[in-house]
């Protein structure tokens, strides 16, 4: 998982990223995009918005959103959000060997990059090689790729002009979607700077392609190419002259010459923007459904609604009992309440899901209690046997009781030690959503006694604690989500970039003294790797059902409320096939601009 949302098929195996940020269509005042437009200059442009500035225009490097890969790179293969399928992207064919340890895959002729050099076999060898699966690039992409319980990477060799192959060390159920759909990145562009080193002996390509790169040095593959970045203000895309796809007439695709995103503050600009017309489309949240709902006619524009969304919204607590420099992350008092699995059972309990749902997402939403989206044929439902966490606040209390807190004369909640309970729930700020569920949250955990005091923060600011820093308490976020369960390896594996809950430092962070890792952590990372090697459906269902039992008994999040997904989108655009996987435009190449 990336911290992140899911944006278009180039990102489909990354369901980790943090969501933080939902992409609406905006624009502020100041920066219409009837600015860019000229009586010379008429284009067929989409105008969307995101809520903070790129971190990186550097895939390999990318954990967050917003970022700008899905519009600028493909992989091998893609995938469809309107099937399910896996299709072919970069790569015309394929065939998988009769042990299934070997995949061939045949390159589309003439394929190239956007300054119009040959994109070829020897660009795959190197972007598996050379970035993907070179240790010294930290990369979240390398975790997803791991096989078994030697957490083997796969192997990958040029076979000819035209295909390139890859060999896992035993059978891989994900590894079509999960492995070869990664971008593939330009040899021609990076090979130098990942083979030489700085004055820290470190690959150059850690620096490389930051956000202060001329859009003109950045190459790409996918539909669009950077054309402009205007710090906190916008991101300009145009149209890839140089990009594969053709349609049925051998029309060149896609067919909207630029794109468009605003940088705004909150979702608030963005709704009163969209309303102004001068934006094309906007995420909607429930706190704005009925107002736009009563203007589709008016305004010319529909509201997607996808059904449930394949991301998560959670609560965690910082598990870690390491030690930086000899100092604990977590106060050792503290840490003890969060690592009791009874004290988290009982924040499961203390949270009003359905309230939330009432008020907060006025009803444009579910209960949710997994990991895996409920698209995934591997979603175990309640009604199957996965433990849920209704609102109960007295059982609450016979947990905490339980696990040895008592209740003071002003009723609140203290440890056996007589500390009162007391922590900080950290969000981002700028999403009134995920402001008034950090609310709530506080006002129901006062309830069973416990003192919150919820921070939102900003993205950079928020994003360091979490990842780096590790200088945090509780947490309020998402992950994004997806068909495949193994693309969240990532954050299962006790090793992986994304097991915040119980983060070990990755590449070229500080060391953490005395990092534990729990039994029931270890058991998850070993069943995604026995659901990773079994091919077997049915086996598979099985294995990740445990992992689901298994996460809703210890709780590493608590998870809150499936929110349906839900965009409005002017109806001047044709071709759009709105899913809870992918959104109003996954299928960006396809959609044209009719009016």
């Amino acid at each position: 998982m990336k911290l992140a949302i899911k944006l278009l098929p180039a990102l489909k195996q990354f369901w980790l990223l943090i969501i933080i940020a939902a992409i609406t269509a905006t624009s502020i005042a100041a920066c219409n995009p009837t600015n860019f437009k000229s009586a010379a200059a008429q284009v067929p442009q989409l105008v969307m918005s995101i809520l903070s500035d790129p971190k990186t225009f550097n895939y390999a490097l990318s954990s967050e959103f917003p970022n700008i890969f899905g519009l600028t790179y493909e992989g091998l293969i893609t995938e469809s959000y309107e099937t399910g399928k896996v299709e072919p992207a970069l790569a015309e064919s394929w065939k998988i060997s009769d042990d299934k340890l070997k995949i061939v895959f045949t390159l589309r002729e003439g394929l190239k990059w956007s300054d119009g050099e040959p994109l070829t076999v020897d660009d795959v060898v190197f972007t598996y090689n050379d970035i993907y699966l070179n240790t010294e690039i930290p990369t979240d992409t390398r975790d997803v790729m791991r096989i078994g319980e030697s957490r083997k990477l796969p192997i990958v060799k040029k076979v000819d002009n035209r295909r390139v192959e890859f060999t896992v060390p035993e059978p891989f159920a994900p590894f079509l979607r999960t492995t070869t759909g990664a971008p593939i990145l330009p040899a021609h562009a990076l090979q130098k700077s990942v083979k030489t080193k700085d004055q820290d002996g470190k690959p150059q390509f850690l620096t490389k392609w930051s956000v202060d790169t001329p859009p003109d040095k950045l190459i790409v593959n996918g539909p669009y190419k950077l054309e402009r970045y205007d710090t906190s203000q916008r991101v300009i895309f145009r149209r890839n002259p140089y990009y594969w796809r053709k349609d049925a007439q051998g029309n060149p695709q896609p067919y909207i010459e630029r794109i468009i995103w605003q940088i705004v503050e909150s979702t608030d600009t963005a709704l009163l923007q969209f309303r102004s017309v001068g934006l094309d489309t906007v995420g909607v949240t429930p706190d704005y459904f009925s107002l736009l709902k009563k203007q589709e006619k008016q305004g010319n524009f529909k509201i997607y609604n996808g059904g449930p969304a394949a991301g998560t919204s959670f609560v965690l607590f910082n598990l870690n009992k390491g030690k930086r420099d000899g100092k604990p992350l977590v106060d050792p008092i503290k840490s003890r309440w969060f690592n009791n699995v009874e004290f988290r059972q009982a924040v499961a309990y203390g949270i009003d899901r359905q309230t939330m749902i009432n008020n907060t997402f006025r009803g444009l939403g579910k209960p949710q209690d997994s990991p895996i989206s409920v698209q995934s044929p591997y979603y175990l439902s309640p009604k199957e046997g996965l433990k849920t966490y209704d609102y109960n606040p007295e059982k609450a209390k016979q947990l905490l009781k339980k696990a040895g807190f008592t209740y003071n004369d002003k009723e609140q909640l203290e440890d056996a030690d007589g500390n009162h309970v007391h922590f900080t729930l950290l969000t981002n700020s700028g999403n009134r959503i995920r402001e008034a569920m950090g609310s709530q949250i506080k006002q129901d955990l006062s309830k069973i006694g416990m003192q919150v005091d919820f921070t939102p923060l900003a993205w950079n600011t928020y994003t360091d604690k979490l990842s780096n820093s590790l200088d945090w308490e509780a947490s309020l976020l998402g992950l994004t989500g997806g068909l495949e369960p193994n693309d969240g390896a990532n954050v299962w594996s006790p090793e992986g970039g994304l097991h915040m809950f119980n983060q070990n430092p990755q590449a070229g962070q500080k060391a953490i003294e005395g990092w534990e890792v729990t039994p029931w952590e270890k058991k998850i990372g070993e069943l995604y790797i026995q659901g990773a090697r079994e091919l077997d459906e049915a086996k598979r269902k099985k294995i990740y059902a445990e992992t689901q039992q298994i996460t809703q008994e210890n709780l590493p999040f608590i998870y809150l409320v499936n929110a349906y997904s839900l965009s409005a989108v002017r109806n001047r655009f044709e071709g759009i096939k709105f899913s809870a996987l992918g959104g109003a435009f996954w299928n960006i190449h396809e959609i044209k601009i009719t009016k």
